[in-house]
């Protein structure tokens, strides 16, 4: 393994961070970390990022007990490739989670998908293991749902989720719906054993994520360390939530689910501190990409100021509501100002364990804990992928678009519309617009809808671009793209046989397997 322990030592560790953890054998441990990944949700949703219903109170806690992140972001506008990015630390460019069918299209991993998670990648838990954790993930997992992609073969021990999203039902004949997984095996699908009623949007799935979330902490607590991986999916659209819920927010259908989802996180903190393993426990929240403004306002949710949503690279598709708690080690009522990235995530829990990165590869994530701790800021490039393109890149507070698009216009007179209320002339496009001779720039500090370019005679925009121009003149020069896992589909690989079908009677007949292109028109 190219991961090794840092320093080698945990009690180093322990007097870097001041981390006291103790085990039962009493030798001391690297702290346990708990990372919740919403699904579609914006930063405008919370109500410390200014959502004027104030619906998540356990959520706004954890920002006055910890530190809040203005300018965090995803690695893409899309599900996949962005959890793809948090697990192995890499833009999707580098491990793979694009499509080369066409110029600049979003991809992801639906049913007919043939690719996923490559076996060469390393991902946070596999690497998590060799420092003694125990490995969990929760909810959705979107790294591809073939045998060889199975998240216990990537690290994780245990499993309660489903490899796709829940989208549905289906009549089982054209195409299956999806299955829920316990560890290697199906218990069930979606809209069967676990049903979801897209009238009303009632769902228990929610409530069972939270009892497994509580579950698995309470057996690890005072055993070894753990990684829980909670990633649930009730805000992406058809979104849901649990009849205690539903009906209760100001915001609709949307709000409910976020209300639960607050809910749930807040029991899952309180127990934390029940087990008085809170200090010894870090805890970050965030986003896999911006609200489905496409699904709003019932089915999606706010990114604040900032211009479009999900499936755009402008910053209502890539930046997050981020929040990092650890009682006794991060200061409460932070704000920190650095430009953080979903990767971070990956190179800052191998941190919390005393391990560093693979040297053997690219790393694009940056252990975050000196900003945490110590309140430093570190000079760091935020770059915006939509498939196999750089659409921009953000270097300090100016923001440098390449490439605009929103999507089509064939899509949009369909009624597809990624920046509903939000025209901005020359800028959400629907053709892609090439401006890579002369990129458009917005100072972020003082246009955060990216509504007013610089103008290109100005000294502010020459310095701007100088500066920006340089760091994408490395990060290109340096690429090794990786082989593209989202090119291929084919309707007899969809969830027809999972494991554990026999034992339910779930078994379905595949189609003739037909390998083709996939269509990705975003």
């Amino acid at each position: 393994m190219a991961a090794v322990v840092a320093a080698t030592r945990w009690w180093r560790l322990l007097l870097v961070l001041s981390a006291a953890g103790m085990g039962a054998s009493g030798a001391p441990q690297p702290p346990n970390i708990l990372l919740l990944l919403m699904d579609d949700m914006g930063w405008g949703d919370l109500g410390v990022y200014g959502e004027p219903s104030r619906e998540t109170p356990n959520l706004d806690r954890m920002a006055t007990e910890g530190t809040i992140f203005p300018n965090f972001y995803s690695a893409n506008p899309l599900c996949s490739p962005s959890r793809a990015a948090l697990l192995t630390g890499r833009l999707p460019i580098r491990n793979g989670f694009y499509t080369t069918n066409a110029h600049a299209r979003n991809a992801y991993t639906p049913q007919e998908i043939v690719g996923g998670i490559p076996d060469s990648e390393q991902l946070l838990p596999e690497l998590l293991k060799e420092a003694g954790y125990v490995t969990k993930i929760i909810g959705k997992w979107h790294l591809g749902h073939r045998p060889q992609f199975h998240p216990l073969k990537h690290g994780f021990d245990e499993w309660f989720g489903s490899p796709n999203c829940h989208f549905g039902p289906y009549d089982n004949k054209a195409r299956p719906n999806i299955p829920v997984y316990r560890d290697w095996e199906m218990v069930g699908r979606y809209y069967e054993e676990f049903p979801i009623n897209l009238k009303t949007g009632e769902a228990n799935l929610t409530q069972i994520y939270l009892q497994e979330a509580l579950d698995f902490i309470k057996r690890q607590a005072r055993r070894r360390p753990f990684f829980l991986y909670w990633a649930v999916d009730a805000t992406h659209a058809p979104v849901y939530a649990s009849k205690p819920f539903l009906g209760t927010s100001r915001r609709g259908r949307y709000g409910d689910a976020v209300r639960e989802i607050d809910d749930s996180i807040g029991k899952m903190l309180q127990l934390l501190q029940d087990l008085r393993v809170a200090d010894n426990t870090f805890v970050f929240f965030t986003s896999d990409n911006g609200a489905a403004l496409i699904s709003a306002p019932e089915q999606g949710g706010s990114n604040g100021p900032f211009l479009c949503g999900k499936q755009t690279t402008f910053e209502g598709g890539m930046r997050e509501p981020a929040l990092a708690w650890w009682p006794g080690h991060i200061a409460a009522g932070q704000v920190s100002h650095q430009l953080g990235s979903i990767m971070d995530l990956f190179t800052t829990s191998l941190a919390l364990a005393g391990l560093t990165p693979p040297s053997d590869r690219a790393i694009d994530g940056l252990n975050l804990l000196p900003a945490l701790l110590q309140g430093q800021l570190m000079d760091r490039p935020v770059f915006y992928y939509r498939g196999d393109t750089l659409m921009a890149a953000t270097l300090g507070q100016h923001k440098a678009h390449f490439w605009t698009w929103t999507n089509s216009w064939e899509n949009f007179r369909q009624g597809m519309d990624f920046c509903p209320g939000q025209n901005v002339s020359g800028v959400t496009t629907h053709t892609l617009e090439d401006h890579t001779k002369l990129p458009l720039i917005f100072h972020l500090g003082r246009d955060p809808g990216e509504k007013f370019p610089l103008s290109f005679a100005s000294t502010e925009y020459q310095e701007a671009l100088s500066g920006i121009a340089q760091v994408v003149q490395q990060h290109q020069e340096d690429l090794v793209p990786g082989q593209p896992q989202l090119n291929v589909c084919n309707w007899a690989v969809m969830n027809w046989a999972p494991p554990g079908c026999e034992k339910l009677g779930k078994c379905l007949t595949p189609p003739e397997s037909i390998p083709k292109k996939c269509l990705w028109s975003h």
